[in-house]
């Protein structure tokens, strides 16, 4: 299964969404193809910090029907782990970032996002960048 991330989700959402990203998206079977219920709070969020609900709508009906992997008790328990392992080296990822990592793991699923650098921290997760190669 394959878990995508908020910026990807946001450039799907672009008037002409990148050509790979599209190519990419359309291999994997739409039931192997989910986001993460924090990428849905930051969609919310972004679009009321600029009052444009418009956004929030439009991105609500690019997910229609994705399956969306909630924040349960075993990401919660990843996220302890990870977080852990992270402030024992000095390393930081926002807390968004750190919860949508821990919900992949809990799924044993592939993480898409454009901030595999980012995510690089986290041990165990696979992640693979669609938007730059």
């Amino acid at each position: 299964m394959i878990v995508l991330d908020t910026d990807v989700v946001s450039e799907l959402m672009r008037a002409q969404p990148s050509p790979m990203l599209l190519a990419r998206l359309a291999l994997v079977p739409s039931h192997l193809q989910a986001t993460t219920a924090i990428t849905i709070g930051e969609l919310a969020f972004g679009a009321h910090r600029v009052n444009r609900p418009d956004l929030y709508a439009r991105a609500m009906a690019l997910l229609r029907g994705m399956r969306v992997l909630p924040f349960d008790r075993t990401s919660a328990e990843r996220y302890g782990e990870v977080r852990s392992d992270l402030e024992a080296v000095g390393a930081r990822l926002a807390d968004p970032d750190l919860r949508i990592a821990a919900t992949v793991l809990a799924h044993d699923a592939v993480l898409v996002s454009g901030n595999t650098r980012h995510f690089a921290r986290v041990t165990g997760l696979r992640i693979e960048d669609w938007l730059h190669g």
